[in-house]
This record gives structure tokens, sequence and C-alpha cells, in this order.
């Protein structure tokens, strides 16, 4: 009997590893073949590698990976729906890169090799020619990118790798709209750029010989307080301004170089009254205006937008009262702009999706005083470049060519895919026999071809069936050449439409309660069971509903709304991630909804049991992100909690803040409003370093009870806040300054380390000082004195010597003078009588 019990055990110990082991394999094959857990034929299609069975009469999991079951796993190839991707090319668009020369004669450049291959094509061409007909017009037909259409047939997460070519075109048209701001500061870069319009065009015409030039100007709204709104102000708001405006078409593009030149010079500059002006309103309306300004469809459009001024965006027209957000649309009207009081100024992000949707090239010429500015506007507007001009724009045409030259030797990709697709870029370059990540590749020159590889994914199936059908173009930045991909997404399965052969709407399949598709069935809303036997709705089925209810009651939610309610059992939703588990007799439970601390769930600390963590021994709180031991809260100084100035909180100090105290740091160790225990080392640092203070004895150099020992340092002692160091200074009886740190050590023993040097006040030689300004002022006085004798001195003799020279040239003496005559004369008269 003993020996039979043991048998039975050892069975039964047997039969339980055997289980263990069987369910960590079944989890395993799930994580390798994610293809079995597919109930239908759309959700086997949409996983990679995935194949499905839509046999009436077959018994196996119905979506399978060919790789890993032997190919058809049993089910007949005709019945298998297992789609790849299709890649298709049709010749007429994948017209070899061409070249033109000066006499605008095309010629083919060597092609690219075809190192795109297609398994299949799509049945029917019904194609236009609409993009050889894009080609044409101004650029002839130049062609910089090969191919020029694409159709594909892709299945989500398969991922398409496709390759093209672009090549830079020799004499490739270019179109240059010069739009400038003609405020009062301006007037002398608009005469300088009147005087230098002929050298520009010929500038570009030797790069291309099929160029265009157009003029436009800006200055602000005509609202307060970006134009003074005063009559006469408004008339003429400077001394020889003109009226001001928003924006203005001064010369539509055009090769008549010599109107160019007129239509600078007759645009008459005006005023306003901010520093910033209305820039923003003139890109805006020179980008969509196309047919005003005349930009061609096969150019490189380049606009110099010159100013020596900020601009005004987004928001800022509610200052004079403007709401309405601008529209990006064209509103001009006799080459002026029509709505400035009306629309607020466009943003940054508005102005970079225009310039992106019309391939435009945005120079920002402006003066060293703002190129910060616009360096950092350029960062946020595809394909622009910004560069410094001079202060009367003398070397505007320096930097169009400078960063015309910058921008043609330089491919850029871009794609205008929805959210549902990526889209990744790969290149060597130039010369280079590695692929890297890169949609950039620099340096290129005329007759250059660069290989792009881009690999295509698509990320998702929209909800919207209109839009598993898309198209969308990779494109240059500022090049209207592309490449159109005509994208098909393989989203669902053909036997799931009604029309098809393995598409039954009997109502003697499936109970009546759904149609048969692919061979499974489809069940009406509320039924479920492999033949739609089963309700979850009232009715027949309200008895099998209560055991899907935790109460047995007839309302609530089946199965807590995470599984199905299959015939009075709850069968729980599956996640697509194998490790997340929904359990119970209910799907009540689960292992993934607890708290999470710092992204970790439980914070990795415990387990995840039915919605709550289940934390380790050591551990406690809701996310179990707390550690029960205080020891990482106890102070090294004096092994205290939080040194007893706070308390300990997920093993980390949570420091007591009170009126006059405000403690911090790692252990509340550190209180700034707090005295220190540097006080109590000060007298023994003092005696033990300097060998002076009240504890020195002069007598046998002792210092009494002294036992700090400190360590004695070269040059100057500072704290190291990493270990915790207090920085202690105090001034001795012949004021010197004597500094020592004091910290604790792993073994919590106080550390000391004190500066070798006290810093003592230089003594002054008051004695010397006096003695020396007296000296000085001595010095001085008989300087001054005998300065004063010399000019006196040298005074008198020279009038001595002045009157001696005189003297010498007298000829005669006064005594001597014929009509010398006395200074007095007497006169008698005779009838005096002396009464």
């Amino acid at each position: 009997m003993y020996i039979r019990r043991t048998s039975l055990l050892l069975v039964g110990l047997w039969a339980g590893l055997l289980a263990v082991c069987w369910g960590q394999r079944a989890e395993q094959l799930l994580a390798q073949n994610p293809c079995s857990s597919k109930t239908t034929c759309s959700e086997c299609a949409r996983t990679p590698s995935c194949a499905w069975c839509f046999a009436s009469e077959y018994n196996g999991p119905r979506c399978f990976n060919p790789a890993m079951e032997g190919g058809t796993a049993g089910c007949d190839e005709a019945y298998i729906f297992n789609p790849d991707n299709q890649l298709s090319i049709d010749p007429k668009f994948n017209r070899e890169l061409s070249r033109a020369n000066r006499m605008g004669m095309v010629s083919g450049s060597s092609s690219v090799e075809e190192s795109m291959s297609a398994k299949g094509s799509f049945s029917g061409s019904g194609s236009s020619a609409s993009g050889a007909a894009a080609a044409a017009g101004a650029g002839g037909n130049l062609v910089q990118m090969k191919p020029q259409k694409v159709k594909l047939q892709m299945r989500m997460n398969q991922m398409q790798k496709l390759t093209f070519a672009y090549s830079r075109a020799q004499d490739y048209p270019v179109d240059l709209y010069y739009l400038m701001d003609l405020s009062r500061s301006m007037k002398n870069d608009k005469e300088k750029l009147s005087a230098l319009g002929s050298l520009l065009s010929a500038t570009m015409r030797n790069m291309t010989s099929n160029f265009r030039i157009g003029f436009g100007s800006f200055v602000d709204k005509l609202v307060m307080p970006y134009v003074s709104t005063v009559p006469k102000n408004l008339l003429s708001p400077c001394d020889g301004c003109a009226a001001p405006y928003g924006y203005r078409n001064q010369m539509s593009l055009s090769k008549d170089t010599d109107f160019f030149e007129k239509a600078v010079a007759r645009a008459d500059v005006s005023g306003n009254l901010d520093a910033p002006e209305g820039g923003f309103d003139a890109i805006m309306q020179a980008v969509v205006c196309r047919q005003q300004i005349g930009w061609r469809d096969q150019a490189r459009r380049l606009l110099v937008f010159s100013t020596d001024a900020g601009f005004h965006y987004a928001g800022d027209g509610k200052l004079g009262g403007i709401v309405q957000p601008n529209d990006g649309e064209c509103h001009m009207e006799n080459n002026s702009y029509t709505h400035s009081t009306l629309q607020d100024y466009p943003s940054i992000s508005q102005i970079n999706l225009k310039v992106k949707k019309h391939a435009i090239n945005v120079i920002f010429a402006v003066t060293a005083e703002q190129i910060s500015v616009y360096e950092e506007l350029s960062k946020h507007i595809e394909g622009s470049s910004s560069g410094v001009l001079s202060e009367d724009s003398d070397n505007v045409v320096d930097l169009v060519r400078e960063q015309y030259n910058k921008i043609t030797s330089a491919v850029e990709m871009k794609d205008s895919s929805t959210d549902a697709v990526q889209v990744v870029y790969y290149s060597s370059c130039l010369g280079g026999k590695d692929l890297v990540k890169t949609n950039r590749c620099d340096g290129l020159k005329v007759g250059d071809m660069v290989e792009f590889t881009a690999e295509i994914t698509v990320k998702e199936c929209p909800k919207d069936r209109n839009k598993w059908k898309q198209t969308f173009d990779i494109s240059p930045v500022g090049i209207s050449d592309s490449l159109t991909v005509e994208l098909e997404m393989i989203c669902d399965c053909p036997c799931e439409q009604p029309g098809h052969f393995a598409y039954n709407d009997s109502p003697l399949v499936c109970s009546g309660e759904g149609v048969s598709a692919c061979g499974v069935c489809v069940c009406r809303p509320g039924r479920f069971g492999k033949g739609c036997e089963c309700s979850a709705h009232g009715g027949g089925s309200a008895e099998q509903e209560r055991g899907c209810r935790p109460t047995n009651a007839s309302a609530g939610p089946l199965c807590y709304n995470r599984g199905t309610c299959i015939c009075g059992v709850c069968e729980c939703n599956k996640m697509d991630d194998p490790l997340k588990v929904i359990s119970g007799p209910f799907c009540e439970c689960d292992n993934f909804t607890c708290d999470r601390n710092k992204g970790l769930l439980c914070s990795g600390h415990g387990e995840c049991v039915c919605g709550k963590c289940n934390c380790a021994p050591e551990y406690t709180g809701p996310a179990c992100q707390c550690l029960k031991d205080q020891t990482n809260c106890k102070s090294p100084e004096d092994n205290k909690i939080c040194s007893g100035n706070g308390k300990c909180v997920c093993g980390q100090c949570v420091c007591n803040v009170d009126e006059d105290r405000h403690y911090s740091g790692k252990y509340c160790e550190q209180c700034p409003t707090c005295p220190g225990r540097c006080g109590e080392f000060k007298d023994c640092v003092l005696c033990e370093v300097h060998k002076r203070g009240p504890l020195f004895n002069e007598e046998d150099g002792s210092c009494g009870n002294c036992t700090l020992f400190p360590i004695i340092e070269e040059g100057k002692v500072e704290a190291n806040e990493t270990r915790n160091e207090h920085l202690c200074n105090f001034y001795d009886d012949e004021d010197c300054l004597y500094v020592y740190v004091y910290s604790y050590n792993e073994a919590q023993r106080l550390v000391i380390r004190a500066q070798k040097e006290r810093v003592c006040p230089k003594k002054v030689p008051i004695l010397g000082i006096v003695l020396g300004v007296i000296a000085a002022i001595v010095l001085v006085g008989l300087a001054l004195l005998m300065l004063w004798k010399m000019a006196t001195t040298i005074h008198d003799r020279r009038e001595f010597a002045r009157f001696e020279k005189e003297r010498m040239m007298a000829k005669w003496d006064t005594g001597e003078n014929p009509i010398y005559k006395q200074a007095t004369s007497t006169f008698k008269n005779p009838t005096y009588a002396g009464k």
C-alpha cells in the first residue's frame, strides 16, 4: 500500500511539472508566433508573415506562419491568402535623368541601374500622363528624379524598399523674387539694389540661362500701433516718404532686367512706428499668390527676403484690434494685399507649411544686428537659409550667389505621407560604400547622381476604408520634381467581401446569426460562439449571462467588459503583449494595471496581483516605492534619523521648514540660519594648527584636552559638498583669518582639514607714510619757489635788455631839442590892480 501511494505521488508530481513546462512552452510559442491568436482574416492579413486558410473544411489554426508550420500547415494552397508587397513602375513614368546644355538641347544622362524589383503589377492602367505633362513647362523636359511614379501594394508592418535617384540638372530654370522692406531705414539699400539689378541678373544668368526676376515690397499694417493713423501721416509718414502700405507686388517674375531696375527705382520708401515689420504678411502672399507673382511649375523658386528689422507674427495683430487668424490664402487685387487690416499676421508654422507646399527656398538677407534672429527662424522653415547683408546692401549679389550655390549643392528628401505610413531614408551619397540613415546629401555638382533608398512601412490601417488607398510624393526640398507613390494598403481579405466564393450570408449558416466569411462565422453584434450559437443580450440566453456576472444579477457589465461571455463562461480578452494577462472567473483581475513609479510596475519591487501591488518584504506603499528600512536616513554625524530635523519618507529625508529654521541636505543636516559645530572646534584648531589661542600652553606647547588631530594642507582649503564638508573660518587675536572644514567619514568619525597658513592683514607703516608726505610737501614747495624765482629773474633780465636797447637807439637829448617847451606858461593882466 505504501509503495502504491508513493507511485501515485510521483505520477502527480511529474504531471504537474509537465503542465508547467507545457504552459511555459505555450507562452514562448505565442510570443514567437503571433499568428495563432488572430481570429479573423483581416487581423491575420494585418500581421506580417501570417497566412490565412479560408477552406470551409479545415480544423487547424486558420492564421498560421508558413515559415514555422511547414509552408501550408495542411491547407490547400488554393485556399491560402498570403499577399506579398508588390511594386510596379510604368515605363512612361521612369524617364531617364536629363541634363540641358547652354543651347537648350536636352541630352539624357546615364541611367540609374534598376535596383527596384517588383513582385507583381496592378491590373489595368487607367493612369493619365499627368506626370509627363507636369514635367513640361518652363524647364522643358528636364528630369531630376527617377522614377517619377510607382505603385505599391503593401501589408501592414511589412517594410518595402524603394530605390530612386536624383541628379541636379544643368541650366535648370530659376525664379528669383526679391522681397524688400521699404521702411525709411532701407532707403540706401533700395538705391543700391536698383544700381546692382543688372549685375544680379547677369550673375544668375551665368548659373542658368532660363532665369526670371521679380520685385515686391512691404511696410506694415495700416493700424495703430504699427503705423501712425494721423491723416497727414497716412499720406506721408516722413519727409520724402510715400504713403504706408502692407505689401505690394511691384514687378511679377520676368526676364526683363531693365524693368527690374526701374521697378526698384520707382518704389518709394515709407515709414512706420514700431521696430518690427509686416514681413510675414508679404512672405505669405508672395508664396501663395502663384499667378500674380508668376511662379513657374518646373523651376527652382527663390524668395530673397531683405530687411534690417525683426518681424511680427501670429498674435501680434491683437495689439491693433485684428483678431481674425490668417487663412493662408491669396488676397491680392491690383498687386496689393487687401486683407492687411482684416487678418492677423501668419504664424511661423503657417509660413513653413506654405513654403513646403509650394517648394520655395527662402533666403533671409538681413543686417548683422538681426542675423541671429533670422538664423533661428530659418531652423523652423524648411529649405530656408540666411546671410548677412551689408549696411547699404552692396553685397547682395554675392550673398544671393553664395546662398544659391549653398542650396543647389545639397539635396534633402521629404515626403507628404500620412501618419499611417512611415518613410525612412538611406543613402551613401557620393562615392560612399555603406548606406547610412539620412535624407540629405551635400557637395553636389551639376550632373552628380545620388541614389536614395526609402524604407516604406504601413504602421496602421486607417479606420476609414477610403484611406486604404493613398497617394503621396517624395521630393527634394525646394524643388518641384517629385516621385509620386500610389499606395494601396492590404488591410482585409477578398473572401470577407460579398461576391467571393468563400463568402456566404445564407440563413442556413452560423445559426442564422451571422455570415460565413473566409471559413469562419462573423456573428452579428451580441452573438458569440464558433457558430454564433451564444448571445450576450437578453432573450433565451439570460440564464447564461448570469454566469458571467459576479453577483448573478441581471444587470451590470459582462465579464467586467474585459472578456466575452460564451454560453455563461467568461473568456477573457487576450492582450497583444503575452506578458499581460487578464484573469479571474469574471475577468476581474489582471497583472498590469497596478500603480507605477518611475515607469516601473510596482516600482520593480513587487508583483501585480489582481490590480494591486504585492510588495517585497522590505518595501511598502501603493506602488512598492518606499523602503521600510530607515538606514539611508540616518545622519553620519549623530546617527539620528534625518539629524532630528525631519522625517524619513520612502528612504529619503523630508526636512522640517519652520519660520526661522530651514533645514536642507540629504540628512537635513544643513541649516543656513542655524549655528553649526564650527564654534566647538575653533579653539582646538587654532591651538593644534597655528600654536595660538587660549588653549595653547607656551611652556610645553600643549593644547589641553584637544584631540582633533586635524589634517594640515597647503594652499586654500574649500568645502567639498559631495562629502558633506562644512566650511568654518574665524579671526584670531591678531585679526588673522584661519580656515578649516569638518566632515564625517564612512566610519562616522570626525575629519578636519585645516589650512596651514593664516590670512593676516598687511601692516601699514604709518610713520613712514607721514614722513614721506611731509618730505613730498617740502620738496614740492621748494620746487615751486625755484620755478617762481627763475621766472621772475628771466622776466627782469628781458625788460632790462629791452631798456638798454631803446636807450642806445636814441640820437638826441631832450635838453637840446629846439622845439621843446615847458609844460607851464605865465600871463599878466595889465588892468588888474591887485585889488
